[in-house]
């Protein structure tokens, strides 16, 4: 229901719109004059606002200049008699919506009043709508609808506004790069540079003058003054990705940046004050690294402040179809192929697979599926093999599918049919080693307990525990 405050110092006009605006169904509440008005609106949100031009004390400028300061979306209609229509239409040069005069048409108010709320209402579900696509995109074009993505969408939100070191965890391909992208984005260090680098990818002799920059004679071969990295992202966000890879000596020197905020360049004494955000990302388990004296233990600690885990993709399956679907359009346009989706069998197949090389492996899927496809949907033959589901069937398990134990029929076999089935009885083998505990069932398949639920539904086993039962009893 809508909520609207009228304003004005005549009690009929006052009557008149609360009999007017309850037979609308709208909750109507009223004051007779500014000054009360401003104390409403600083208290409570009101979708319109109804107020008189000219009042004594407070006049309706200043409601609407209050209204428009404190709550933006809310619109303002204007009461006016006819000698001051110029000064109501100063008003909506202000931010008014409209202007009603004196003496009213109540079929013009109603369809007034009704187009301002239609207005507000547009706004409204645009903006919802707006929060929809971004929750599911999220960050940069940084795309996840799991509840373990929107954890991590949740500390960015919360780290973004500070300047504490975040170091950003995870397997491979998971998009650790997006996220200190994200942060810097979202951070009032916005509009300054975001800079990367590759510690792992700069040769050891190299990386100390990347970061710090150097003076001309430095060393052989500078032949001019260069700034480094460090200099580069001055007042924004250097992100230092595969951290871990960072040699001994670079540590010691990373860490003075870090608890001085100065650099020295190579072949310099002068110290450079220098005002970063340090961002940082690793695949390596670096506590086990300082426990081996692999890195710094007080590094450890000052890249460390705030931590964020990226989840790998197989412990958020269903985040894949959308990921996919946006890896689709997005190669389909550059290629400029008319591929309109995925064959149901296709999108069945991408979404079970578990993807070791996580986000970037699933892109590259997709990028080479929508070079190959000739159709206007993903096929099941355009798919790479490993994803199609060709399994390696060991001796040892594969009870008498290898060609060692037993012909190759004659008549061909169904493929598809046989993995299903294989899956299905070892699933199911698990499932009686546990009890029937999908969880535990889960660990010993070592897949993701959601990679379990998903593979039941697939293979229409439902209640498992019944399943196993069944086939106890034959």
């Amino acid at each position: 229901m809508a909520r609207l405050l009228v304003v004005d110092d005549e009690p009929s006009i006052r009557e008149f719109f609360e009999i007017l605006l309850t037979r609308e169904g709208y909750e109507v509440e009223m004051v007779p004059d500014g000054k009360e008005a401003i104390k409403k609106i600083e208290n409570q949100i009101y979708d319109l606002v109804i107020t008189d031009l000219s009042m004594p004390h407070v006049d309706g400028m200043a409601v609407l200049e209050r209204v428009k300061g404190v709550s933006p979306d809310t619109l303002v209609l204007m009461i006016t008699a006819y000698a001051t229509t110029e000064s109501a239409v100063e008003a909506m040069k202000r931010g008014a919506y409209d202007y009603l005069t004196k003496p009213f048409k109540v079929d013009e108010i109603r369809l007034l009043i009704r187009n301002a709320l239609e207005k507000t209402e547009l706004k409204k579900e645009n903006k919802l709508l707006k929060e929809q696509v971004d929750r599911q995109k999220g960050h940069l074009n940084f795309i996840g609808v799991s509840e373990k993505m929107k954890q991590v969408f949740g500390m960015i939100d919360r780290v973004a506004g500070g300047r504490s070191s975040v170091l950003i965890v995870g397997e491979s391909g998971t998009g650790k790069e997006l996220v200190a992208k994200a942060v810097h984005e979202k951070s009032p260090r916005a509009a300054k540079p975001f800079v990367s680098i590759n510690c792992a990818a700069i040769p050891e002799n190299l990386i100390e003058s990347e970061l710090f920059g150097y003076l001309k004679g430095a060393f052989t071969g500078a032949l001019t003054n260069k700034m480094g990295l460090f200099e580069a992202a001055h007042q924004g966000t250097l992100f230092l990705d595969e951290v871990g890879e960072l040699p001994p000596q670079i540590q010691v020197k990373l860490l003075r940046v870090l608890q001085e905020r100065v650099i020295l360049r190579v072949g310099s004494t002068t110290p450079t004050p220098v005002d970063v955000r340090i961002l940082s990302a690793t695949n390596r388990d670096l506590e086990e690294d300082v426990r081996n004296g692999r890195f710094r233990e007080d590094l450890y600690y000052r890249l460390n402040v705030i931590r964020i885990l990226m989840p790998p993709l197989r412990e958020r399956p269903e985040d894949i179809p959308v990921l996919a679907e946006y890896f689709l359009e997005k190669y389909a346009k550059e290629q400029g192929k008319r591929i309109q989706g995925f064959a149901p069998q296709s999108l069945e197949k991408i979404t079970s697979y578990e993807y070791p090389g996580n986000v970037r492996e699933l892109e590259n899927l997709i990028e080479q599926s929508v070079t190959l496809e000739t159709n206007p949907l993903i096929q099941l033959e355009t798919l790479p093999d490993k994803i199609r589901g060709h399994p390696f069937f060991s001796p040892s398990i594969s009870k008498g599918l290898t060609s060692e134990e037993a012909p190759f029929p004659h008549g061909g076999v169904d493929l598809e049919k046989m993995i299903d089935n294989y899956e299905r009885n070892l699933i199911l083998e698990a499932l009686k080693a546990t009890g029937g505990v999908r969880k535990k069932a889960a660990e010993l398949l070592k897949i993701s307990f959601r990679s379990m639920r998903y593979r039941l539904i697939k293979l229409g086993i439902a209640e498992p525990e019944e399943e196993i039962q069944r086939q106890n009893l034959s």
